[in-house]
């Protein structure tokens, strides 16, 4: 079966659909309310479906003078340790993307950008989350003073393909964070 990609046509899915027949709340959080949905496929099947509802986030790739990126490492306590990454946040209610991440970029580096621009946006976890992820590089960074949450630790480091390659290969780093670096042309040197 040949499949082509981005055909514009919506009959093409038709088949793979499923619709939603009732929704019950199961939590609602400070950032995340969880759903438990029922749901009908194209053929008439019924099926559960798990959803969390998420407001979306951004990722930037800060690029300072030097060619270096801007990493931040903070404790994930899901995963039990903690992690270098691209800084990162959700965004506000109505929220426009470009603004989130100039303010996450100030709030957790410090740093603010001459230009920012979009690379990507795409849903980070589509079976089960309603979450996107808008991707940016920052550039002509100046430093200025954080201003992170309260619950917030972090440390900033900078970091070369070298020291970046590292990272990824000891996984020191998350997912969005290898994401955001390929789609800024940070593909990594191979060890061999």
């Amino acid at each position: 079966m040949t499949t082509q990609a981005g055909t514009g046509d919506p009959s093409a899915t038709e088949h793979l659909r499923e619709t939603r027949t009732s929704r019950r709340d199961i939590y609602t959080g400070r950032l995340l309310t969880f759903y438990e949905d029922d749901v009908v496929l194209a053929d008439g099947t019924r099926a559960q479906r798990e959803v969390v509802a998420h407001p979306g986030a951004v990722a930037i790739v800060p690029i300072d003078g030097e060619g270096r990126v801007i990493l931040v490492r903070q404790w994930r306590h899901a995963v039990g340790r903690a992690l270098w990454e691209l800084p990162a946040g959700t965004r506000d209610k109505d929220e426009d993307p470009a603004r989130t991440a100039e303010r996450e970029l100030a709030e957790e580096t410090g740093m603010r950008a001459l230009r920012i621009a979009p690379l990507a946006a795409a849903p980070l976890t589509p079976g089960y989350s309603t979450e996107v992820m808008h991707f940016f590089v920052a550039t002509g960074l100046t430093q200025g003073p954080t201003d992170r949450d309260a619950d917030e630790r972090m440390d900033v480091g900078r970091f070369d393909r070298d020291g970046i390659a590292t990272l990824v290969r000891l996984g020191e780093v998350d997912v969005k964070t290898i994401a955001g670096l390929g789609l800024a042309g940070w593909s990594t040197p191979s060890d061999g």
